[in-house]
C-alpha cells in the first residue's frame, strides 16, 4: 500500500512511500501483543520491594504471657504476625520480573502493533525533521502543524537527534523515539504514530530480519 508524504505543517509533498505488507498489512497477532507488552511492562519494575517478616522485625523474643490461665489464646513471641508491629506473613520479597521471549515473536508483535495502526488510520509518513535548537515551543508548532496537539503522538526519528528529544520532553503526550528503540507497547500507546521518512526504511530492515 502506498501513503502520501507530508511536510511539518502537514501539507501534502506530492511524494509517497510504498509500504510493505509483509510489515504492515499482517493479519495482527493479539497474544504475540500481550506477550511483547507483558515482557516490557516487566522490564520496567525494579524488583526491590521488600517487607519484613517476624525473624527480621525488632522485637523480644521472651514468651509474652504464661501458657495456661490466662482465659485468652496462648502467645509466644510478641513478633508474631497476628501483632501489632509484627512480621508480615507471605510479604513481597526482592525479585526480578524479567522473562524471556523468543525474537520471532517479539518480532511478529511488532509487526502486528503496527497493522493496527495503519487499519485504525493513525500512521502518517513525514518529512524529516530536525531543530537548531532545543525549544519545546519548536515541537508544539510541530503538532500544531499536524493537528495533533491533543493527541498521545509517537515520533519515530531515522537517528538520534538530542535537539527534536529536548523540545518533547516537556510535552506529557509527545514522545519521541529512533527506529532502533521502537517498541509494541509505545506504538500502542499512542494515538498516532508519526514516521519519519528516514525512518521508513530502516524499520523495513530491522522487522525482515
Amino acid at each position: 500500500m502506498e501513503l502520501a508524504v507530508i511536510n511539518h505543517k502537514g501539507e501534502d509533498t506530492g511524494r509517497k512511500v510504498t509500504l510493505s505488507d509483509e510489515i504492515f498489512a499482517i493479519e495482527p497477532n493479539d497474544n504475540a501483543i500481550y506477550l511483547d507488552v507483558k515482557q516490557y511492562l516487566a522490564n520496567q519494575r525494579q524488583g526491590t520491594h521488600k517487607s519484613k517478616e517476624r525473624n527480621e522485625v525488632a522485637g523480644s523474643t521472651k514468651k509474652i504471657k504464661k501458657q495456661k490461665g490466662t482465659g485468652g489464646a496462648r502467645a509466644g513471641s510478641i513478633k508474631a504476625p497476628h501483632f501489632r508491629g509484627g512480621g508480615r506473613v507471605f510479604g513481597p520479597r526482592p525479585r526480578d520480573y524479567s522473562f524471556k521471549l523468543n525474537k520471532k515473536v517479539k518480532q511478529l508483535a511488532r509487526k502486528s502493533a503496527l497493522s493496527y495502526k495503519v487499519i485504525e488510520n493513525s500512521l502518517v509518513i513525514m518529512e524529516d525533521v530536525t531543530f537548531d535548537a532545543p525549544k519545546t515551543k519548536n515541537y508544539i508548532a510541530l503538532l500544531n502543524g499536524l493537528s495533533l496537539t491533543d493527541k498521545k503522538t509517537l515520533l519515530v526519528l531515522p537517528v538520534e537527534d538530542k535537539n527534536v528529544f529536548l523540545s518533547s520532553r516537556n510535552l506529557p503526550k509527545a514522545k519521541v523515539v529512533t527506529v532502533n528503540d521502537v517498541n509494541t507497547y509505545q506504538v500502542l500507546n499512542a494515538d498516532q504514530l508519526v514516521l519519519c521518512e528516514g525512518s521508513l526504511s530502516k524499520l523495513e530492515t530491522i522487522l525482515s530480519k
